[in-house]
């Protein structure tokens, strides 16, 4: 069972509107690096860290090991894709709020 890197982690973003998010993502980065937006570095630092380190050649389990090579990058990319969409919600929720001063009151629906 061979899969290439880039079709594996097509599998991955297929994660609960993950497409649609991004230009969210990009939204939320600008404005952290402007002081508009607070959050931990860290939440935004690991999804970077596993999306370099799934598209680097270099891998703790080489690829070229049956099954166990893919299986690393999908477990990195499991563990980071969420996290991003946690804070992406909170971003929107932030951001659909300073948009909008009458929302009252919303709630983050996993």
């Amino acid at each position: 069972m061979k899969h290439s890197k880039f079709k594996l982690a097509q599998e991955a973003i297929k994660h609960k509107g993950f497409l649609q998010k991004i230009p969210a993502v990009f939204r939320m980065i600008k404005l952290y690096y402007k002081g508009e937006y607070k959050m931990k570095f860290t939440d935004i630092l690991l999804p970077a860290l596993a999306l370099i380190y799934v598209i680097s050649p270099i891998d703790i389990i080489p690829d070229f090991v049956p099954v166990v090579g893919a299986l690393d990058d999908l477990a990195i990319l499991a563990f980071a894709i969420p996290l991003l969409m946690k804070e992406v919600d909170k971003f929107l929720l932030w951001e659909s709020r300073k948009n909008n001063p009458n929302v009252i009151d919303a709630e983050i629906v996993e």
